[in-house]
């Protein structure tokens, strides 16, 4: 009997350090990986830093690099055309917590190329060209826009709806299928968000590129190391307090009092 208690207390306990030492490698692990993930964030930053404040290229140079390497995020380009401003398409957006929408209208160049440009927000109460005639601008136009990539569907995103003009999210291919031929036999692979500039009566608002990017890793992994800690300071207080009881001396039997 005592035998077999000594087993199972010892089985016990090395199942209680397996336990231990694989949690705190898990913890390790995932604070180690938060690390990995701030410097490859601050690479992203980095290059984006140094994208959005170069000289801008031409949309055909654009288009040289997105077939080489299918990277063109953030580059400046700058393009020339005229807008169909008949075959815009309306974004759901929000500028300074007001809701509304982000414009986004095809640009033909003198070569026939057709790019869609996101010219920027409008509000609500703009959506409507009629609102904002003076910004419709008509003849060749001159601008200067980051190269954006097309968008994916995110989990909580809701689907587009082309048949009311209303878009979530930015599918080129649901796009170019919406847009007459003419637009779509030469169609860029990416869109161009607009750099802010002084548009007639204001609308719509350009420079809506959202630049800021979130770098929280070094405190995730903070968070993790710290978890690591406590796990070894409540382990180790575990440890001590059985070492303790095992070595107590024991109580001294009660004896009946005599007489």
């Amino acid at each position: 009997m005592g035998v077999e208690t000594g087993r199972a207390r010892r089985a016990g306990g090395l199942w209680l350090w397996i336990s231990a030492l694989s949690a705190l490698a898990i913890l390790i692990a995932l604070g180690t990986w938060q690390m990995q993930r701030r410097d490859w964030k601050f690479g992203i930053i980095d290059r984006i830093e140094r994208r959005v404040h170069a000289e801008p290229i031409s949309l055909r140079e654009a288009e040289a690099i997105w077939r080489e390497t299918g990277d063109v995020e953030y580059l400046r380009v700058r393009v020339s055309g005229r807008f169909d401003h008949g075959q815009e398409r309306h974004f759901y957006g929000i500028d300074e917590g007001k809701p509304g929408w982000r414009i986004l209208t095809p640009l033909v160049t003198p070569g026939g190329e057709t790019v869609l440009v996101d010219r920027g927000f409008v509000p609500e109460p703009r959506k409507s060209p009629g609102t904002r005639a003076e910004g419709q601008l008509a003849g060749a136009v001159t601008l200067t826009g980051l190269a954006r990539a097309p968008g994916e569907r995110g989990w909580f995103v809701p689907d587009n709806d082309p048949a009311r003009n209303i878009w979530f999210w930015r599918d080129l291919p649901g796009l170019a299928a919406t847009l007459p031929g003419e637009l779509t036999a030469r169609l860029t692979p990416f869109i161009l968000e607009a750099e802010a500039g002084a548009v007639p009566g204001g609308w719509p608002k350009g420079g809506m590129t959202r630049l800021a990017i979130p770098n929280r890793h070094l405190e995730y992994a903070l968070t993790w190391y710290g978890l690591a800690l406590t796990l070894i300071g409540v382990f180790v207080f575990y440890l001590r307090s059985r070492s303790r009881s095992a070595v107590a001396p024991a109580a001294p039997p009660i004896l009946p009092r005599q007489g």
